[in-house]
């Protein structure tokens, strides 16, 4: 049985805890490993093959400390559970975004990547980014990988000429789920509801929205409401504002409508999030996954796109409803969102099948045929 570390963003958002979710049962024979703060054991108690190492506990951060003071590795335990392990996953969706301090994260990243073991990268867009020395950077680090799958065209067509680079659709078009096999026993709503998941704009990086978007927000909820729907709002992220978006914008909500508004605040129960949206009877979608969850529901689904990763993976997969984004969202009315949702379902059955070529390449390292001359091999 083969060690898998896993290399992942752990702020418990919905949306990376599903790739980790999706990983971890498509092989169930392999053991993965991964760092994490210590609630993660409860996000993912029923995952019987994953271990997960806390990374706040007393201990994991003393011996780092101590090895950090000694001079000898900054972040030692990481480097060596990866030493222990047979490769390293590293999955995620939007994991090249340039940061202020981006050279220094990818020289830290690169001193706990073990070269000698295979590294698969999953499902990532890359940038946004404005110089294009870390496009450059990236380009030198790539071939170095095992396997670099994108999961969009524009991310693949930067790359596309280095040997290992493929593209396929989101990760999470393979999600597999239903209601009644969830361990928590959660229940879908009931009656008519629009489930709206919200984001912070200014955590986006856009700047000056904040209260239009609330406002806006506010808007269609109460128009549904008026429709005889009920609403439930969702926070998909509590560390990147999403918690705090939805208490302001039902505090602009009028008293007499508070009764039809429900909250779902993610932090360590997939289900609950799942259950409202596949119970949903649509879907405004801020976050990205819960655009691509409610793709894989069935449901239609209004985006309100705040970055050009949502609009490149709609042209992607061919998607043509109604939609905003920040820039035209002034103009947005709760009439068009509500006559959009006539309309707005997309049948993705092509992009759940081509989402498995994600995994081309880990099924043949982690459930290997006979090895066939040429073919690439690891020794651990």
């Amino acid at each position: 049985m083969k060690k898998m570390m896993i290399s992942a963003y752990t702020e418990f958002n919905l949306g990376d805890d599903l790739f980790i979710k999706v990983l971890c049962e498509r092989y169930p024979d392999t053991r993965f490993m991964i760092i994490a703060p210590r609630l993660y054991k409860l996000v993912f108690k029923d995952i019987k093959n994953l271990k997960v190492y806390a990374s706040d506990s007393v201990l994991f951060r003393g011996i780092n400390y101590v090895f950090r003071k000694l001079k000898l590795h900054n972040n030692f335990l990481q480097r060596f559970l990866g030493d222990q392990s047979d490769g390293t996953v590293h999955i995620g969706g939007s994991i090249f975004m340039q940061g202020e301090h981006w050279a220094e994260y990818v020289a830290n990243a690169e001193a706990m990547r073990n070269k000698s073991k295979p590294y698969y990268l999953m499902g990532a867009n890359f940038g946004p980014f404005t110089d294009d020395e870390y496009y450059q950077v990236h380009r030198r680090i790539f071939p170095e990988y095992t396997d670099v799958s994108f999961r969009e065209q524009y991310s693949y067509d930067l790359f596309k000429d280095l040997g290992n680079v493929r593209m396929a659709p989101d990760i999470i078009f393979q999600l597999k789920y239903n209601a009644n096999e969830t361990s928590s026993g959660q229940k879908p709503p009931a009656g008519q509801t629009i489930a709206i998941s919200v984001i912070k704009p200014s955590s986006k990086n856009l700047s000056g929205f904040d209260n239009l978007y609330y406002e806006k927000m506010n808007d269609v909820a109460i128009y549904f409401i008026k429709q005889g729907y009920a609403v439930h709002f969702m926070s998909f992220c509590q560390h990147e504002g999403d918690q705090e978006a939805i208490g302001q914008i039902i505090g602009l909500i009028p008293a007499e409508f508070q009764e039809q508004t429900h909250v779902h605040l993610y932090k360590t129960n997939i289900d609950d999030i799942l259950a409202a949206l596949a119970g949903a009877s649509c879907i405004v979608a801020s976050r990205f996954h819960a655009m691509i969850l409610g793709w894989v529901f069935d449901k239609p689904v209004f985006p309100v796109a705040y970055s050009s990763k949502m609009v490149n993976v709609m042209q992607d997969a061919y998607f043509t409803g109604k939609y905003t984004d920040f820039a035209h969202l002034a103009e947005l009315t709760p009439e068009e969102v509500y006559d959009s949702m006539a309309t707005n379902r997309l049948d993705v059955t092509l992009q759940a099948n081509q989402a498995e070529k994600h995994f081309e390449q880990l099924d043949a390292y982690l459930s290997p045929a006979p090895l066939m001359e040429g073919r690439r091999s690891y020794e651990s």
